[in-house]
Formats: structure tokens, C-alpha cells, sequence
């Protein structure tokens, strides 16, 4: 077993990539802007691994190495494909800007996110919930629920919507799966949008109150909304349709050629982009900057989070100690408190799956191959691994940092002239609506 074998050192790595994700862009934001210094620093943290498990480790490392090199092509095709495809579709238009509609916009976008990903329906919602709100002058809750709901919470439904489960679904989980955490879902979306509700009314009456005349009548001004680029939303529809049915095919014991999977999606991602109109694209302000960005980092997070896995997978089946402790998260709440944690200060993607790992070990399951898929399918192992997704996906609400969407969320926020929060002023938010949110998500399911 390779993870009773790698030394702690392997995981420094992982670590260090993480730590740079994480720092960088608060301490060094213009070095740290250009993609090719993301290149850099990717390069130098995955190189270490690379050696260690193409050469050092021999055929085992090999064998580990170039199973998450499959696993990287898969993941980084079908987010490829959904950014570029959701890109070239485009909101005209504007809605009122009162309570109701805003509350509305924010459950669809929760509802969307399983659709187009979180990152997706950020990208696409974000502009026409800033336009139906640019009569107002307190609008920075509208966005912070926006990150909760629509860039995070909302995505837990299906392998689409966040990254997390994209990883779990190319590791085995069957595409239908994650629908089964639909009373997590339900409960964390219908909590927030009531208490945004309330809060967005109470902000709009004060508004009324300190400015002259009707905000009431300024907000209710809006434009007809249309929706442009038929091509890409057809499109959108393919890539799901071969998801689900690669997915069965593969569950049914009848998978697909290698790679067939891949030719397709990147074939709808073409087309799209082929035959939709670049004023959609301009319109959306879309350029291929965010996903090169997603995979350069995303390339050494796979990379370096492979010893990582098999340490972790290791310690949890008892093969080995860390520091000379046993491995001590073994209930449903342990994994969602613990994936939860991390996911709020680290990527949300690498930490579910080292804890998926980690509840693998526990079954005696390795970490290789479809390992999260043989946690879907044992009714007590898939305990754990509804609260490792569930605490993934929601956690990665509490900063700017957890998830992708939040910081972009925030930067095409500020561009239209929103004051938000500071990265601490954020945490403010979070841990006084979504920590108590949390709790009680705990105590009802975990």
C-alpha cells in the first residue's frame, strides 16, 4: 500500500500549492494575476511529486500517476466545455429590482447552478441581478447571497454543479446520486432565501425612508429580458445528455470507448462556440483567461494531491499513524465539519476528494479507480460521503476563497460600482447567517 509507504513529506506539495492559492492573491495580487506565474508556481510545486511517482515509486507510482493524468483530462473537458458553451449565452434585458424578484433571481440561479455549474450561472445571472439594482444604493447583501446561493449552495444536486462532485462523478458516483441530498438542498436554499428576503426588504424600506421620493417606483423600472444564443443553450443540452448516458452506460457494465465521452463534449463546445454570434461572448465580457487560469492550477492540484490521497487512505484503514495518531473522523457530522473547514480556506474540489478518500479507508476501500462510486453504492459508507459533498459544496461559501465563482462574483460586482465587503468583513456575513445555518444542517441530517 503506497499510503502506508510515502513519508508525510509528500503531502508539502500539495500544501504549498494550496497555500499559494490561498495567500497569493491577497499579498501579491498583480504578481499573482497573470496566468503564466500561476504556470510558474504549478511547475515548481508539481515537479517534486512527478519525480517521486513516475521514477522513484516505480510501476506503483507510475500507475497512480497516470490514472489522476486521466482523471485531470476528463474534469478539465467537461468545465472547459461549460464555460465556454455558457459564455456565448446572454441575458438581455433587465427586472425590477424589489424583494420578490430579487429573492426569484436568487432560486433560480440556485436552480441553474445544477445546470450550467455554479461558475455558469454566476457568470450568467450576476450582470442582470446588477442591472435590476443599479437605482439602489445598499446592494451589497444582494451579491453576498448571491455567493451563498447561486456560486456555492445551490450546486448540490448534480455532478454539474461544482467541482466537488464533477470529481466524484468521474470517480464513480452515479449522476443520479447527488439528487438524493435534495432535503440538504432544500432546507440551506429555502433558509437563505427567507432570511434574504426579509433582509432585502428591510434595506429597501430604510432606503425609502432616508432618500426622497419613490425608491419603490426607481426599482420597478425594467426592460424585457430575452435570452440570446439558441446554439449554445442546445449545445449545453447535448453535454448533459452525454454525461448522463456515458454514466449509465458505465453503471449498466457497458462503458463507452475510452475517450468517447471526451470527442463528443469538446465537439458541442466547438460547435457552440462556432455558431453563436461573438457579440453574445463580448456582451458577456468572456475571455479564455478564468479557465486557462482553472487549468494550470487545476493540473498540479492533481498532481500533487495524489500522495496526498493515498496517505490519507492509508491512515483511515489503520495502515499507518500521522505524528503517531490514529485517524479520528469516523461519524457523518466529523466529515462535514472537517470537509467543511477546509474547503472554506482551501479549493473545495481536492479537499472533498481527500476526504472521500479518507471515508474510503475507512470501508477498506483504496483510494484508486472508481473509489467514491464504491461509497455511493453501500447505503452506510454513502453516509459519509453525503456529508464530505454536503459540506463541501455549502462551506465554500464562508470566504472569498472557498470556491472559484466567489471571487469573481465579487470582482464584476465591484467593476459596477458595489462597495463589498473586505475579505474579514465577508467572514462578518457568513459566520452570522450561514455557521448557525450550518448547525441545524447538522442536526437534521448529520
Amino acid at each position: 500500500m503506497l499510503g502506508a509507504q510515502l513519508p508525510l513529506a509528500s503531502a508539502l506539495p500539495f500544501v504549498a500549492l494550496l497555500a499559494a492559492i490561498a495567500v497569493l492573491p491577497l499579498v501579491a495580487p498583480r504578481w499573482w494575476h497573470p496566468n503564466r506565474n500561476k504556470a510558474v508556481i504549478a511547475v515548481v510545486v508539481s515537479l517534486p511529486v512527478l519525480w517521486q511517482l513516475g521514477i522513484a515509486l516505480g510501476e506503483p507510482g507510475r500507475a497512480v500517476l497516470e490514472e489522476k493524468i486521466h482523471e485531470y483530462v476528463g474534469f478539465i473537458i467537461v468545465i472547459g466545455a461549460l464555460f465556454v458553451i455558457t459564455g456565448g449565452i446572454h441575458i438581455q434585458g433587465s427586472l425590477s429590482g424589489t424583494p420578490l424578484v430579487n429573492t426569484g433571481m436568487l432560486g433560480l440561479g440556485a436552480v441553474l447552478a445544477n445546470l450550467l455549474g455554479t461558475t455558469g450561472a454566476s457568470v450568467l445571472l450576476i450582470r442582470p441581478v446588477l442591472r435590476a439594482n443599479k437605482s439602489r444604493r445598499r446592494t451589497a447583501h444582494i451579491v453576498v447571497f448571491f455567493i451563498f446561493l447561486v456560486a456555492n449552495c445551490g450546486g448540490l444536486l448534480t455532478p454539474i454543479g461544482d467541482p466537488p462532485l464533477l470529481l466524484g462523478f468521474l470517480k464513480g458516483v452515479p449522476f443520479e446520486w447527488t439528487l438524493r441530498l435534495w432535503p440538504q438542498w432544500l432546507a440551506a436554499t429555502a433558509a437563505l432565501l427567507v432570511i434574504f428576503n426579509v433582509w432585502d426588504q428591510w434595506a429597501l424600506d430604510r432606503e425609502e425612508r432616508e432618500r426622497p421620493g419613490s425608491q419603490l417606483e426607481q426599482v420597478m423600472v425594467h426592460e424585457p429580458l430575452r435570452v440570446n444564443g439558441a446554439a449554445s443553450v442546445a449545445a449545453l443540452g447535448g453535454v448533459l445528455l452525454t454525461i448522463i448516458a456515458a454514466g449509465r452506460a458505465a453503471a449498466g457494465g457497458r462503458p463507452w470507448a475510452a475517450g468517447m465521452q471526451e470527442v463528443i463534449i469538446v465537439a458541442f463546445a466547438l460547435t457552440a462556440y462556432g455558431a453563436t454570434s461573438s457579440e453574445h461572448r463580448e456582451r458577456n465580457a468572456f475571455t479564455f483567461g478564468p479557465i486557462v487560469e482553472v487549468a494550470v492550477l487545476f493540473a498540479a492540484i492533481f498532481v500533487t494531491m495524489a500522495p496526498v490521497l493515498e496517505i490519507l487512505n492509508g491512515w483511515s484503514q489503520g495502515a499507518r499513524t500521522v505524528w503517531g495518531m490514529r485517524f479520528g473522523v469516523t461519524h457523518p457530522w466529523e466529515f462535514f465539519w472537517t470537509t467543511g473547514a477546509l474547503s472554506s480556506v482551501l479549493d473545495n474540489a481536492p479537499t472533498y476528494l481527500a476526504f472521500a478518500a479518507s471515508a474510503a479507508g475507512l470501508e477498506g476501500i483504496t483510494a484508486h479507480g472508481a473509489f467514491v462510486g464504491a461509497l455511493a453504492r453501500d447505503p452506510e459508507a454513502a453516509r459519509l460521503l453525503a456529508a464530505v459533498s454536503t459540506g463541501a459544496v455549502f462551506m465554500g461559501a464562508n470566504t472569498y476563497i472557498g470556491n472559484a465563482p466567489n471571487f469573481m462574483v465579487k470582482a464584476i460586482a465591484e467593476a459596477n460600482g458595489i462597495k463589498m465587503p473586505s475579505f474579514f468583513g465577508y467572514m462578518t456575513y457568513s459566520g452570522g447567517i450561514l455557521l448557525p445555518l450550518f448547525v441545524v444542517i447538522t442536526l437534521l441530517f448529520f
